[in-house]
């Protein structure tokens, strides 16, 4: 069992920059693919980014170039930093741990196993 604690979230406005973060605990696995998902009010839990054991991270499109996910193994946390952040980034920011090990690329392919209980980002115009 793996318990997620993320953090970091709050209200910016547009152009602005937020920092989260997410504590492992458990029965955790440092190879394991791990990634942060978002769900906007009415949409889909959509993929934002993924970070496996190696490789170049990998990004949703709307993200590439703002957001920038990374990992502290001696920690246990996982973080994403966001710049340059838009209304359209308004959501709850999940994190999860992945089903998978190997490079960044192959993460988004793999089911999640654990998630965490959210954190809400709103972006003001």
């Amino acid at each position: 069992q793996v318990h997620l604690v993320e953090s970091g979230g709050g209200s910016v406005q547009a152009g602005g920059s937020l920092r989260l973060s997410c504590a492992a605990s458990g029965n955790t696995d440092s190879r394991l693919c791990m990634a942060w998902f978002r769900q906007a009010l009415g949409k889909e839990r959509e993929g934002v980014a993924f970070i496996g054991n190696s490789g170049t991270p990998d990004y949703a499109d709307s993200v590439k170039g703002r957001f920038t996910i990374s990992r502290d193994n001696a920690k246990k946390t996982l973080y994403l930093e966001m710049n340059s952040l838009k209304p359209e980034d308004t959501a709850t920011y999940y994190c999860a741990t992945i089903r998978a090990i190997g490079v960044s690329s192959v993460c988004r392919s793999y089911a999640a196993s654990y998630w965490g209980q959210g954190t809400q980002v709103t972006v003001s115009a």
